[in-house]
């Protein structure tokens, strides 16, 4: 059975190879987890690591470096340093060490520290070479050695160290105080300390005084002085071997207490006798005490004390002092979050002036970062080769944005809002759509209206001269109706200007298809009327009879009807209905009408297309037929312009979207009727108003 007051080595809490062993310290893997998190409170995610060549320093940087990792930092570089071998091979690691650090960028180094070696490798250049740093150290090295070296440690920017924590030992403080080297007849270490601190040699010791120190009057003592190397005021190595004493002390009590239970003797002169370790071994692994100070003592399962440190920042400056300040604390038993505690009105960092001569106090943390923070707005995006901490930073896709610093990925809008421009967050998309208040909505519906006056005027002027040869030649009812279709087409595009509602979007393209069909349906009819009419008169022939307006008619309601038909269908199977494009225009929100079935949408097409193409072929076979009034070659060209229309309409129509794609359709909807009007009415309209002479005759 042993209990120890120092060895914080983790190979100590391993139970299965060491089941008595205690310890009154907490070993070095609570230090490390202090050092993650202090790290992370910091923001340092790029540092280096100094481990001396030995075992112990090997499992302290594997276990380091995954900590570091595991919470998102990196480790720039990190050295074992030699501690033993030929002196020529260690000066030529040391300046290789040397070399690694001076090309590092990170500010902040971990320095574990078994041993002076760790620091003698520094002592060659460090002043003249290094910039200050910020420098963690761990293990069980004592900083106050480093007041032998104050001129190799002026360019360190801090020390911050995980310290034991301090407790109370009641009386010892003034123990300390009155105690001089009379009070022990043997030479001991108290006249070591004389002779250092007070230049004095301890009366009656027979000490060879090779400075030629005077003898001591024996009124010194060390209450005031600074005795840095040793614990005589903090009391934190002191206390744990305090604490071991007093809990073996605790365990030897509880024993004697309880002979009954141990098979001893009731009698306290035969306890020694029966007194052995395995015995004691029960009652220290449930020991629970408090100390006359009134500090709590009690080991764990593993035979441990609660990692409990004092976060420790100490300056080493020019003069030779090197004042610590405590800034925080770490409990590892506290909640996840809350186990570290830094007090940051207490730290101040040194800011250096020209050749780190003079030092100002400065709350401005140092950064150790391998790449900048990406600000909101931005993303990391990964460098090859290099670890995760070491980025570029890369602005947010069209559509995203981030709105916290050093995001991995960028956040997709949701699909009514868009990025500001600064992509730190998402506004509202704006709604558009081809409205009577754009200029392109407000010129096409002043078109059509134009347009239907315009068609309306010449049903007038039809129907004013309906008894005209002119008018009568080519089946005016025929004209009429007609007419009263291109009106209508006109006024079908004013449909699909506004803002789009289920009503108008169920309308708009049934009625652009059966009026359409209409239309073309009256000129194939009439372009068949004069067919039929020429033939009529021949003799004995009998398409006379196909010559009246009931057949006329009969004719044009049976084209049509197949419109009405596939647009019924249309209607009951997969309606036009609206629907929002938030993906055409960036940062707007298109309102339009779906089609709903594509293939019911073109199938319409194709059925115009078809009666047109069906007039076209009859009006081109009729052109030169012998009738003054023949209107078969006004109906040609006609059908070549709607034609053109249409057919240029549809990769128009493919390529464009949104409130485009609407303007498409209307202007065709507009030229391929102003086209019908335009070839076949206009030049009779010139005749009828300019040329009443031509009128007149009639062959």
């Amino acid at each position: 059975m042993q209990i120890s007051f120092g060895a914080m080595d983790p190979i100590f809490s391993n139970k299965l190879r060491l089941p008595s062993f205690y310890q009154t310290v907490p070993d070095e893997s609570s230090q490390l987890e202090g050092i993650s998190q202090l790290l992370k409170h910091f923001s340092w995610s790029w540092v280096g690591i100094l481990v001396p060549e030995t075992e112990s320093g090997e499992r302290a940087l594997r276990q380091l470096t995954t900590l570091i990792t595991e919470s998102g930092g990196c480790v720039e570089f990190s050295h074992m340093l030699p501690v033993t071998g030929l002196d020529q091979d260690i000066t030529l690691r040391q300046e290789l060490i040397f070399m690694g650090i001076l090309k590092s960028t990170a500010q902040v180094i971990i320095l574990y520290g078994s041993g002076m070696e760790t620091f003698f490798f520094l002592y060659h250049s460090i002043e003249l070479h290094m910039s200050p740093k910020v420098w963690i150290v761990f293990g069980d090295e004592d900083l106050g050695n480093l007041y032998l070296f104050p001129y190799y440690w002026k360019p360190l920017n801090k020390i911050i160290t995980f310290k034991i924590k301090k407790g109370e030992i009641i009386g010892f403080k003034d123990f300390l105080h009155g105690v001089n080297p009379a009070m022990f007849p043997e030479y001991g270490p108290l006249d070591v300390l004389w002779e250092q601190f007070f230049q004095c040699v301890p009366a009656g010791r027979g000490i060879k005084n090779v400075f030629n120190h005077p003898v001591c009057s024996g009124n010194e003592t060390l209450q005031g002085v600074d005795v840095p190397r040793y614990d005589v005021v903090n009391f934190r190595n002191t206390f744990s071997v305090y604490t071991a004493v007093y809990a073996l002390a605790h365990a030897l009590h509880e024993m004697l207490e309880s002979p009954s239970k141990e098979g001893t003797a009731g009698a306290a002169g035969s306890f020694h006798q029966d007194l052995k370790p395995w015995k004691v071994n029960k009652f220290l692994q449930k020991i629970h005490f408090k100390t006359p100070a009134g500090a709590e003592i009690g080991l764990d399962d593993n035979g441990e004390v609660p990692a409990l440190f004092d976060v420790l920042a100490t300056d080493v400056f020019p003069d030779g002092t090197t004042p610590s300040v405590q800034v925080g604390t770490f409990d590892s038993s506290a909640p996840p979050g809350h186990q570290l505690s830094i007090n940051m009105s207490f730290l101040a960092w040194n800011s250096f002036g020209p050749l780190h001569i003079s030092l100002v106090a400065s709350h401005q943390i140092p950064r150790s970062v391998c790449s900048e923070s990406c600000l909101p707005g931005y993303r990391k995006a990964p460098i090859e080769g290099k670890p995760i901490c070491c980025f570029y930073c890369v602005p947010c896709a069209e559509g995203e944005y981030s709105n916290s610093t050093d995001m991995e990925t960028c956040i997709k809008c949701p699909e009514d809002q868009w990025p500001i421009d600064r992509k730190d967050g998402c506004i509202q998309k704006a709604i558009v759509y081809l409205s009577y208040g754009d200029f392109l909505g407000a010129v096409l519906a002043l078109v059509s209206i134009v347009l239907s006056l315009s068609t309306a005027g010449v049903l007038g002027v039809f129907l004013r001269y309906r008894d005209t040869p002119i008018v009568k030649a080519n089946n005016k009812h025929l004209s009429y109706a007609l007419l009263l279709s291109l009106m209508l087409a006109f006024l079908t595009s004013i449909l699909f200007i506004g803002r789009p509602a289920l009503l108008a979007c169920l309308i708009q393209q049934v009625a652009f298809g059966i009026i359409f069909t209409l239309s073309l349906s009256c000129v194939l009819v009439k372009t068949i009327t004069v067919v039929i009419a020429f033939n009529a008169i021949k003799p004995g022939s009998r398409l006379s009879r196909w010559l009246g307006s009931q057949v006329s008619a009969a004719m044009v309601l049976v084209c049509t009807l197949g419109a009405v038909v596939i647009c019924l269908t249309w209607l009951l199977t997969y309606p036009p209905h609206p629907a929002t494009d938030t993906q055409s225009e960036i940062g707007k929100v298109i309102l339009q009408c779906d089609n709903g079935s594509a293939i019911a949408f073109y199938g319409i097409l194709a059925y115009m297309g078809l009666l047109a193409f069906a007039s076209f072929t009859v009006a081109f076979l009729a052109r030169n037929l012998p009738d003054r009034f023949n209107e078969a070659k006004l109906i040609t060209f006609s059908m070549l312009v709607f034609c053109s229309v249409w057919v240029s309409f549809l990769p128009a129509y493919l390529s464009t979207k949104g409130r485009y794609m609407v303007a498409v359709e209307i202007f065709a909807i507009l030229a391929s009727s102003a086209g019908l009007l335009g070839c076949i009415f206009i030049p009779k309209c010139y005749i009828i108003l300019f040329r009443p002479d031509i009128n007149k005759r009639c062959i």
